[in-house]
């Protein structure tokens, strides 16, 4: 799509549009999370496919500051701001509001000459002790991702699925066994870590979710204590029973499982709630924890905004966009690079342990 080819329903060109880079707002000379380096970039939160490395410029929230460094080349220039503190960026006002998808993650208010949208990038409702909640900001016109906008996607109680993971681990450890927990290196691992039971035994992490965990305790969020797993094999540690790994989903598969011996694997993801995804994941166990909306959190988090017009990404779109012009509301589809929570992470996303 070329900058521009978006309209209103006046004719006016759009606050927000598509360029070759990104979502680009033309008044204020500024993208929003863009897929490839640009001169200045407002910044929704730091997974790789919504924070472009290279950029000359990032504004992003103060409570993701730190994941946001981890993420970036040590010389990038990184500005940061409180929640709901308007700046002037060429006379367009931007102001950042919780998402509650991961640490520091925002949904990016613009305004300008009176008209107001919201990217809300990735987010979810439900609380997360690892992040701010999610603020439904009142606009306009209203940018919501659609990973899971479908009917069948509805999220148990959270308390309920740490408790299944707890469980699991229990009996892993009555049966001598490593449980090896997976989950998406930024977020995922960090609310995995912060929802288990310590109690239960040591807890390993591999080293792109140690090197991100750390983030977090430099934000102040409390995680419990973790020893990364390169450590350990430096100091010659060949015995795994009762312990919990947390990995990110890359590693699944490969070599690097070998050295825990018996081990009974886990994944949590939205995606467990499609019956036989845990089979062609070929893991023990599924647990349904997602941090984005699932279907009735993004209808009512649609409402909320008061939204005249709804622009739908990264996900189910047409379904998403046909129900909603069914409810009456003025919805399209807004086709991006986005991924949502896809079935596996990018190289680019972690490390080596």
């Amino acid at each position: 799509m070329k900058r521009g080819t978006t309209r209103t329903k006046k004719g006016k060109t759009p606050l927000l549009q598509i360029d070759a880079d990104g979502l680009w707002c033309e008044a204020g000379g500024f993208h929003v999370d863009p897929w490839n380096p640009v001169d200045r970039a407002v910044i929704t939160h730091a997974h790789g496919d919504h924070m472009a490395r290279g950029c000359g410029s990032y504004l992003g929230s103060a409570e993701g500051e730190q994941v946001m460094r981890a993420r970036l080349l040590e010389d990038a220039s990184v500005e940061t701001t409180e929640w709901g503190v308007a700046r002037t960026i060429n006379g367009v006002q931007v102001s950042l509001h919780p998402a509650g998808h991961i640490l520091g993650s925002a949904q990016i208010r613009v305004e300008h000459k009176g008209e107001v949208w919201v990217v809300s990038g990735d987010y979810k409702t439900e609380p997360d002790a690892t992040c701010s909640p999610f603020e439904p900001v009142p606009c306009h016109t209203f940018i919501t991702e659609s990973t899971f906008g479908l009917p069948i996607y509805r999220w148990p109680e959270q308390e309920v699925i740490f408790e299944e993971i707890n469980s699991w681990w229990r009996r892993n450890v009555e049966e001598g066994k490593a449980s090896l927990l997976y989950g998406y290196s930024l977020g995922k691992a960090q609310r995995l870590l912060a929802g288990v039971d310590p109690s239960i035994g040591p807890i390993f992490t591999h080293g792109a979710v140690e090197r991100l965990t750390e983030a977090y305790r430099r934000s102040e969020i409390p995680m419990p204590e973790t020893t990364y797993i390169g450590e350990e094999v430096e100091r010659g540690r060949k015995k795994w029973e009762g312990a919990l790994v947390v990995a990110p989903p890359s590693a699944h598969g490969t070599p690097w499982m070998r050295k825990f011996g018996r081990l009974s694997s886990g994944f949590a993801s939205g995606w467990m709630r499609i019956r036989g995804t845990r089979r062609r994941k070929a893991v023990d166990r599924g647990f349904v924890l997602s941090d984005h909306v699932d279907w009735p959190s993004l209808l009512d988090a649609v409402e909320a905004t008061g939204a005249e017009r709804v622009l739908v990404t990264h996900g189910y779109v047409r379904q998403v966009v046909r129900y909603l012009r069914d409810a009456g509301l003025d919805a399209d589809g807004l086709e991006t690079r986005y991924e949502g929570e896809s079935d596996e992470e990018s190289a680019a996303e972690v490390t080596s342990s």
